[in-house]
C-alpha cells in the first residue's frame, strides 16, 4: 500500500535532490534529479492520482528534454528558476495529500460495524462521492447501492461542490449529451481544485471527441453513460483498493563489476530491488532463489554468450514468461535479431539513458505481473482463484506461530441458480461481484480471499479465533441480505449467502492441515445450508 511515510521520502528526495543541481549543476545530478521524478511519476500513475500524476508527468517530460548529456549542464539561470517553481507546487501537492490522509490506513477497513445505512447520510471517515448531473432518478438508485458500502454520495446538478479534502473523493460527471461549454469548464476546475480526487465521466458509447476532451481535461476513466450500477460502483470501490505495489525484482547477469554499479545505481535509485551475478553459470539457482521479475543480461561473457544464458533459461516452463533484455554494444543487427529469436524481449545498447533502461524495465515488469495476475486471479471478480486461493491458504498456514490462530471459511451464495434462471446471468454476475467487493471492503489485506468456484468463495483470517471469525463473516453476511439488486423488468430483489467456518488453534480438534480445515469448513457450510441459509456456522469437531 501507498503510506505515507514512503511518498514523503520520495518528496523529500527528489527535493535534495534538485537543490543539489542547484547548488552544483553537474550533469550526473540532474541524472539524479530526473530518476527521482521518473520514480514519483511512476508512482503516482499506479496511484491513479490523475492530478497529481499529470502535474508531475509535465514537470518530467520537461527534464527529460533537458537531460542531453555533460556538454548541456548546467542548464540556463531562467529554466532553472521555471523549474524550481513547479518543483515546489509538486512538492506542496504531495504533501497536502499526506497531510490530508493519503493513506488508507487499517483502522479504515472495515473490520467495524456501520452505522444505519442511508443514501444521503455523510460521515466523517466514509468515502466522499459526489454525483454531478441532471439525471436524479438515476443518482439516487446509486446512491443507495453506495450507501451499503458504507460511501456516501452527495448530488449536485451542475453546481460546483464543496471542495473534498480527504484524498478519496470521487467525481462522477454525467456529460451524455451535454454540451461541452457546460461540463468541460466544471471538469478543469475540478482537476485543478481537486488534484487528489478520482473523476469518472459517464458518455454516450464510442463517442471520441467527448472521451478524448474529457481525459485531455484530467478525467480518470470514461464509462458508458449506459453502464450498470455495479459497474460505475466498482470504479468507486477501486478508488479505495489503490496500493503500491510491490518493489520490481531485477536480476542483473554481467560480468564487469563497473557496468553492473551503473545499472545497480540506475535501477535502485528507481526503488527497485536488484541482484548482480557476475557468474552466469549460477543463474538458474539464482533465479529460483531471487524470483526476479525481468532479467538484464549482457551480450558478451567470458563463460557463455548472453543468448546461451537465455536459451538454457527458457528450456525451463516456470522460468518461460520471465522478461529477459540485453544490454550490449553489439549494433549488429543480424545478431540482435536472432538474440530476440532465441528467447531475448528486447535489446538495449551501451552506452545506455539510465531513465530509458527504467522506463523499459517498468513497463516489462507491468506486462509480467499482468499475466501473472491474469493467471492466479479470478478474471471476473479479481480475487484469488481456486488453485491460488489454496496456495495462499497453505503458505499462511505453515507460518503460523504458536498459538496463532487461523479461520478458514466457505461461503456460497443462497438459491444462487434460482438467481440466474429468474434474471439472467449477468445479473448473477453482478451479484458475485458485489460480495466480492464487500469482501475486500471488510476484510484486512493481510487476509486471504478467493472465488473458489461459480457461487462458492474461501475466506482466510490469519490469526483470527473462532468468535473473532464468526462476528466479523456474520457482520458481512447480514449486511450482503440488505443490499437491493435489479433483475429482468427492474423487478427488486435481495438475497444472501451461508458461511462455514472451522478454526485452527491451539487445543482445538481441527489439526494443522489446509485439507482438514477445507473438509470442517464445507461441513460447517452444509450444515448451515441445512439450517435454513443465511447464516454462519462454526466447525463442532
Amino acid at each position: 500500500m501507498l503510506t505515507i511515510s514512503s511518498l514523503l521520502q520520495k518528496e523529500r528526495a527528489l527535493q535534495l535532490a534538485w537543490a543539489r543541481y542547484r547548488a552544483y549543476p553537474q550533469f550526473e545530478h540532474f541524472v539524479e534529479f530526473s530518476l527521482l521524478l521518473n520514480n514519483c511519476t511512476d508512482t503516482l500513475s499506479q496511484q491513479s492520482q490523475t492530478g497529481l500524476h499529470h502535474t508531475c508527468r509535465q514537470l518530467e517530460q520537461q527534464a527529460l528534454a533537458l537531460f542531453g548529456d555533460e556538454n548541456s549542464h548546467p542548464i540556463a539561470e531562467d529554466t532553472m528558476q521555471s523549474l524550481s517553481g513547479q518543483i515546489v507546487r509538486l512538492g506542496e501537492l504531495l504533501r497536502r495529500y499526506c497531510a490530508d490522509g493519503g493513506e488508507i490506513t487499517e483502522e479504515r477497513r472495515v473490520r467495524r460495524k456501520p452505522d444505519a445505512v442511508s443514501a444521503t447520510r455523510v460521515t466523517g471517515g466514509a468515502q466522499q462521492v459526489f454525483l454531478i448531473g441532471e439525471y436524479s432518478a438515476r443518482w439516487h438508485d446509486l446512491a443507495t447501492q453506495l450507501g451499503y458500502f458504507d460511501i456516501s454520495a452527495r448530488e449536485s446538478g451542475w453546481e460546483m461542490p464543496a471542495p473534498d479534502h480527504s484524498g478519496h473523493g470521487v467525481y462522477l460527471l454525467d456529460v451524455d449529451e451535454q454540451p461541452a461549454g457546460r461540463w468541460l469548464p466544471a471538469l478543469q476546475q475540478l482537476r485543478e481544485r481537486d488534484p487528489l480526487a478520482r473523476i469518472v465521466c459517464l458518455v454516450k458509447p464510442n463517442d471520441f471527441v467527448v472521451m478524448n476532451q474529457a481525459l485531455q481535461a484530467g478525467a480518470d476513466r470514461c464509462m458508458a453513460q449506459s453502464a450498470s450500477l455495479q459497474q460505475i460502483l466498482s470504479q468507486v470501490l477501486a478508488h479505495q483498493e489503490a496500493e503500491e505495489p510491490e518493489s520490481y525484482r531485477v536480476l542483473i547477469v554481467e560480468d564487469s563489476r563497473t557496468a553492473a554499479h551503473v545499472i545497480n545505481r540506475a535501477l535502485e535509485e528507481r526503488g527497485m530491488l536488484t541482484r548482480t551475478l557476475y557468474d552466469p553459470l549460477q543463474t538458474l539457482a539464482v533465479i529460483r532463489q531471487f524470483q526476479p521479475e525481468l532479467i538484464l543480461m549482457d551480450m558478451h561473457m567470458p563463460a557463455c554468450t548472453g543468448v546461451e544464458v537465455a536459451r538454457v533459461i527458457r528450456q525451463h516452463d516456470e522460468f518461460l514468461s520471465i522478461p529477459i533484455v540485453y544490454l550490449s554494444g553489439e549494433t549488429n543487427i543480424g545478431l540482435q535479431v536472432e538474440a530476440l529469436r532465441l528467447g531475448g524481449d528486447q535489446f538495449l545498447t551501451k552506452p545506455f539513458n539510465p531513465v530509458l533502461v527504467n522506463a523499459v524495465v517498468k513497463s516489462k515488469i507491468d506486462r509480467y505481473r499482468a499475466l501473472r495476475h491474469s493467471m492466479q486471479n479470478d478474471s471476473l471478480t479479481g480475487l484469488l482463484n481456486h488453485i491460488s486461493s489454496q496456495q495462499a491458504l497453505a503458505t499462511a498456514l505453515a507460518g503460523l506461530r504458536d498459538g496463532d490462530g487461523m479461520a478458514v471459511a466457505m461461503l456460497d451464495i443462497d438459491h444462487f441458480k434460482r438467481v440466474n434462471d429468474t434474471h439472467g446471468h449477468p445479473v448473477g454476475d453482478q451479484v458475485i461481484c458485489s460480495l466480492a467487493w464487500l469482501l475486500k471492503q471488510r476484510l484486512r489485506r493481510s487476509d486471504i480471499i478467493g472465488r473458489y468456484g461459480g457461487e462458492e468463495f474461501v475466506v482466510g483470517l490469519v490469526r483470527t479465533h473462532a468468535s473473532d471469525a464468526e462476528e466479523i463473516l456474520d457482520r458481512i453476511r447480514s449486511d450482503f441480505s440488505r443490499i437491493p439488486f435489479y433483475g429482468a423488468d427492474d423487478n427488486l430483489f435481495r438475497t444472501s449467502f451461508s458461511v462455514g467456518v472451522a478454526v485452527c488453534a491451539e487445543g482445538s480438534p481441527v489439526k494443522k492441515d489446509l485439507k482438514t480445515l477445507l473438509e470442517a469448513a464445507d461441513s460447517a457450510l452444509y450444515q448451515a445450508k441445512r439450517h435454513g441459509r443465511n447464516r454462519v456456522m462454526l466447525s463442532r469437531y
